[in-house]
């Protein structure tokens, strides 16, 4: 009695010291948050509501284009040509000559269509518009509206969609559109901003990446459909990888993507931690360098002046709208230093805790930041982040703040030499 007494201490033992040693930094978010700046926009169930002392008198918005198809061919084709060498060998499996089936699908299906803006992301922009017009109509109604956005054809899109859907709302308004390179400072600064483009180019954010990938990614997904072909266990991750990126586009036209088949909830959360941290290294300020989020200085600058100009009663608009990418925002967000936008550590494994692309850049996602008069003649600023308010400021949970304590917060946010 006393033997069985003390192997089964020993076995609670064991228990014990292997719970007390699960990874920390293991996440466990569902399928449809895992995949990440793919995911189709969270809409809100309802409009947000604000005090009757206030009057909303200007908004500037600044948004990412919708759902679209993939941006590329590049991990379908890489899926298509694994699978099919896998077949022309013989260790292809079941499940993935099903999958193989599904990748030419969609490789016909996108089809000279690969990044172009679809209906999903069209009626996302649409709802987007058509909730601004119940929750501000006074700002369409016989209020004028200036809309741009970047020179890429799903930006051009959505920023149409938008406008269009705000045109058939009410018909006393009056706008103009700009699309273009010429807006690329402001909306593709990722692209121009020489300094930042050497940054990337150089192996400065890869070290941090390229050790939770090595770590972190498992092989066995790719096992699963092409059985033992591949026997260098980094080309199985290479192989997970690309069938993660390929099943994470698919939301985004409106199928399904069911990667209970290929991953468990474990392996499904590495890959996305992985995919998670390489955007949050390129966009967002880190301990490795704040380039990635001065980049957005000029755009906040632009924020700043134009509702600068609304307060002193010098602006034509009453809606300016700024249409970019999930690359436009990061930045911003991360520049204005907005909760769960910005995050600072040198413990890169952590990231996956405190930055969310899914939360932070789903498609459709857009930062708004309305200007509300007050009865004695005061402006206050609100900022929401996909159409919910946030705090501005990092230590307070003010929804509503003096324009001028917002304007001094955001100033100091910008690069010195932008600062106002």
């Amino acid at each position: 009695m006393r033997r069985l007494t003390l192997i089964f201490s020993i076995i609670l033992a064991i228990g014990v010291l292997s719970a007390g040693a699960q990874d920390p930094t293991a996440t466990n978010y569902s399928p449809a948050q895992c995949v990440g700046s793919h995911r189709p926009y969270p809409a809100p169930t309802e409009l947000t509501a604000y005090p009757d002392t206030l009057t909303p008198v200007f908004i500037n918005h600044v948004g990412r284009h919708g759902a679209r198809f993939p941006s590329s061919a590049q991990n379908t084709t890489l899926l298509i040509k694994a699978l099919v060498t896998a077949d022309s060998v013989g260790s292809i499996t079941p499940l993935g000559r099903d999958l193989l089936k599904q990748a030419r699908y969609i490789s016909e299906y996108c089809r000279n269509r690969w990044g172009a803006l679809d209906s999903l992301g069209m009626a996302e922009q649409r709802g987007i518009a058509s909730r601004m017009f119940r929750t501000y109509p006074r700002l369409i109604d016989g209020g004028k509206v200036s809309a741009l956005s970047s020179y890429s054809p799903r930006c051009i899109m959505s920023m149409y969609e938008f406008t269009h859907q705000l045109s058939r709302l009410n018909h006393n308004v009056e706008m103009t559109t700009s699309s273009g390179k010429q807006n690329s400072p402001l909306m593709r600064p990722f692209n121009v901003d020489t300094e930042y483009i050497d940054w990337r180019a150089s192996n400065a954010w890869e070290e941090p990446y390229n050790m939770l990938y090595e770590t972190t990614v498992p092989a066995a997904p790719a096992r699963k459909i092409v059985g033992n072909m591949l026997t260098d266990s980094s080309l199985n991750r290479e192989l997970s990888m690309t069938l993660y990126s390929f099943l994470a586009s698919l939301p985004a036209m409106n199928i399904p993507a069911d990667f209970d088949k290929y991953f468990t909830r474990e392996e499904l959360n590495a890959c996305w931690a992985v995919d998670n941290l390489r955007l949050y290294l390129r966009y967002s300020a880190s301990t490795l360098s704040t380039l990635p989020a001065d980049i957005a200085g000029e755009l906040l600058a632009n924020l700043i002046a134009t509702t600068d100009r609304a307060v002193s009663g010098q602006s034509p608009q009453t809606v300016m709208l700024r249409f970019g990418h999930a690359e436009t925002l990061m930045p911003l967000l991360s520049l204005m230093r907005l909760r769960g936008c910005y995050y600072m550590t040198n413990y890169f494994d952590t990231t996956a805790l405190h930055w969310r692309d899914f939360d932070i850049v789903p498609m459709g996602a857009n930062l708004q930041m309305i200007l509300f008069k007050s009865k004695k003649g005061n402006y206050y600023l609100r900022v929401d982040l996909n159409e919910k308010p946030i705090p501005l400021m990092p230590n307070s949970d003010t929804i509503y703040l003096p324009w001028d304590t917002a304007r001094d917060y955001l100033n100091r946010c910008l690069p010195l030499h932008l600062q106002l």
